[in-house]
């Protein structure tokens, strides 16, 4: 029999409610997507049977939270047609084509064309009136040194900021701030200060865009985005910077978190990625239900390891190419397992519980 291409894990909440009474779509009341950039062509092909075998089939409102990338995600599945709006941003992110080291202001004009494209002439209208959907979208706030464009001086405030991360995610604070952008229509569970505090902005039509693009703004790679309406004046950045994976228990105390990801676990900030003691605990992964590739499924894409922001730099166009529309045909299969899995009701045989949790 072949290995399984897909993982199923599960907090001991969200693993005993699968197992008392199955996979019901209405029992998630968040699902979650993370920053990674080009990671999501590894998980590609999940995003498309969750919008057929999870959204469609939804009858309750479902709070969709993303930084960075997860909220690129995140517009797609609430467009009216979300397999269109998936491969919209697929064959977008693919046709980028940069020199070695192309300035921020070049890959924050493509970025920009791209979420058009994505979006389309009425996209973040369409967004706030799909009827189940309630976008999230995660962006920060940049201080001080972190809040300019001059390169040296943002790599100090950068580096200021990962010396405080190491010795407590605390001192972000100093340097950048949560901003969440959040459709009015009703209130998310983790809208609770006790949850993620920072400062709420309602979407609307004008800020959606913006919002979402900040969100995605890498620093070093992409300019701040500036003045983004109905917010505190500044300069805002990529929300993975404080939420690369989120480290907080998404759905409060009730309802369940659906997180198609890329990893078996959450590293809770950008710069915790070169901590490995730095991962999310039982708090916030109780009520949640994570998917994502299996190692074996990881072990037969191109180099063993799942697609990269960094194989711009590693590799020549066309190899990159056809690496990443490797990892996006492969990714096809952990979509069709998961439909399987759902329509079969065999969904809750195959979860594991968060090793240590």
């Amino acid at each position: 029999m072949a290995a399984h291409a897909l993982r199923i894990l599960a907090g001991p909440t969200a693993l005993h409610n699968l197992r008392t009474h199955g996979f019901d779509p209405d029992a998630f009341a968040v699902m979650a997507g993370a920053s990674g950039s080009a990671k999501w062509f590894s998980i590609g092909g999940l995003d498309r049977a969750l919008a057929t075998h999870f959204v469609a089939r939804r009858h309750s409102p479902l709070f969709v939270i993303g930084s960075s990338i997860g909220a690129w995600r995140a517009c797609c599945h609430a467009m009216p047609d979300p397999l269109a709006a998936l491969d919209r941003l697929e064959e977008a992110y693919l046709a980028q084509t940069y020199d070695a080291r192309p300035a921020p202001a070049q890959v924050t004009e493509t970025s920009r064309g791209i979420l058009r494209h994505v979006l389309g002439d009425d996209g973040a209208g369409q967004a706030l009136r799909h009827p189940t959907i309630r976008l999230n979208v995660v962006v920060a706030r940049a201080r001080h040194m972190a809040a300019s464009e001059t390169p040296w001086v943002q790599q100090l405030g950068l580096l200021v900021a990962a010396l405080g991360n190491a010795v407590s995610r605390r001192t972000l604070g100093l340097t950048f701030e949560r901003v969440l952008f959040h459709d009015p229509r009703g209130r998310a569970p983790f809208l609770d200060p006790d949850i993620l505090p920072g400062e709420t902005v309602p979407l609307t039509r004008d800020n959606l865009a913006p919002a979402v693009l900040a969100s995605g703004a890498v620093p070093l790679v992409l300019e701040g985005v500036r003045e983004i309406p109905g917010a505190m004046p500044g300069i805002y950045r990529d929300g993975g910077i404080i939420d690369y994976h989120f480290d907080s228990p998404l759905s409060g105390e009730d309802g369940l978190v659906l997180y198609p990801h890329f990893y078996p676990h959450l590293v809770p900030g950008w710069f915790d990625k070169v901590l490995p003691w730095r991962r999310a605990g039982r708090r916030a992964l109780d009520r949640t239900v994570l998917l994502c590739p299996s190692a074996s499924f990881v072990a037969g894409l191109p180099g063993g390891r799942i697609p990269d922001r960094k194989d711009f730099q590693a590799f020549e166009a066309e190899e990159r190419l056809r690496r990443w529309r490797t990892a996006i045909a492969a990714a096809r299969r952990l979509g069709d397992e998961f439909a399987e899995l759902v329509d079969t009701g065999t969904l809750p045989g195959r979860v594991e519980p968060f090793p240590g949790i």
